[in-house]
């Protein structure tokens, strides 16, 4: 279905986005395969599972090449973008998946450790989408007509329960999906859909720390938290089946694919006069002496 198409995957040295270009390369794109590596600052293993990629690819009969650099760097996103297109002659396919995490609680995360995280992840998302929507754009207006682009995001439902010790990465993942929303309302006229998956899926985040045993590969039967269970969306979502398919949020894990919907109003409150602080009361504070305050990401009844 992919036959002719370019895609770049970041962050595919491993875990989900290696599984994610794979997918791709077996539907018949060229993939450049992104990740940090020890030319961009990261470590040399890196490097080598990127290369490897690259050679399993080359194995099932596709073309890539391997590009390395942080994504969150203005420049280098701008040279992946162009890379893509020097190489392989175009650019269909932006799968934007590379991120860490560095999980503290409010209290006691340090500067950096909000830094960080919001820039690897959000930027690292804005910095590639904002280059690749330009081709697009420009390829499209060339054209007098839309062209092919798939853009896909990785969020997290982090962002939906506003996980207690990720302030940081629950932040990012939320300014990920109103990045992308708003990718998808500006890019459609070219051609172009946007949407954003949020998986459950065992990754080097994931793999020790209290979520460890959670995401552990069972012995045997079913492995609910393999990363394969979420490249087949990826694949559909970049293609040609997927081209009504935009603005779109889904979580995938397992067998299980639920589409978000959109935010939406909950109880509406109007008052005969302007408002005040006792009449504000009056009206809301019988509503939440029926609920708890939010401890878990949900407001539930008591008990």
């Amino acid at each position: 279905m992919l036959d002719g198409k370019v895609a770049i995957v970041t962050g595919a040295a491993r875990g989900l986005g290696r599984v994610e270009a794979l997918e791709l390369a077996r539907m018949g794109a060229r993939v450049v395969v992104n990740d940090l590596g020890a030319t961009g600052s990261g470590v040399a293993e890196d490097e080598e599972l990127a290369r490897a990629v690259v050679e399993e690819i080359k194995g099932l009969g596709g073309e890539a090449i391997p590009h390395f650099g942080d994504v969150a760097d203005w420049g280098y996103a701008q040279s992946l973008i162009q890379a893509a297109v020097d190489e392989f002659g175009d650019l269909n396919i932006l799968v934007n998946n590379a991120g860490f995490l560095r999980d503290k609680m409010i209290f006691n995360m340090t500067e950096d450790e909000w830094d960080s995280v919001i820039r690897v992840h959000m930027k690292g998302h804005f910095s590639t989408m904002r280059f690749a929507a330009s081709y697009w754009r420009e390829t499209s207006k060339a054209a007098g007509a839309p062209i092919y682009g798939r853009l896909i995001s990785t969020s997290s439902e982090a962002f939906i329960f506003g996980s207690a010790g990720q302030p940081n990465y629950a932040a990012a993942k939320a300014g990920i999906v109103a990045m992308t929303m708003s990718a998808a309302q500006a890019l459609v006229k070219y051609g172009v859909t946007a949407n954003v998956i949020m998986p459950r899926a065992r990754t080097r985040m994931n793999d020790s720390g209290m979520y460890a045993d959670m995401f552990a590969k069972p012995a045997e039967g079913f492995d609910v938290f393999a990363p394969e269970n979420v490249s087949p969306l990826v694949g559909y979502l970049a293609s040609p089946q997927a081209e009504r398919i935009s603005g779109q949020v889904f979580v995938i894990w397992g067998k299980s694919v639920t589409v978000v919907g959109r935010p939406s109003t909950d109880t509406i409150f109007d008052s005969e006069e302007a408002w005040s602080v006792e009449n504000l009361h009056e009206q809301l504070g019988p509503h939440y002496e029926k609920l708890e305050p939010v401890t878990d990401g949900f407001i539930v009844p008591p008990a």
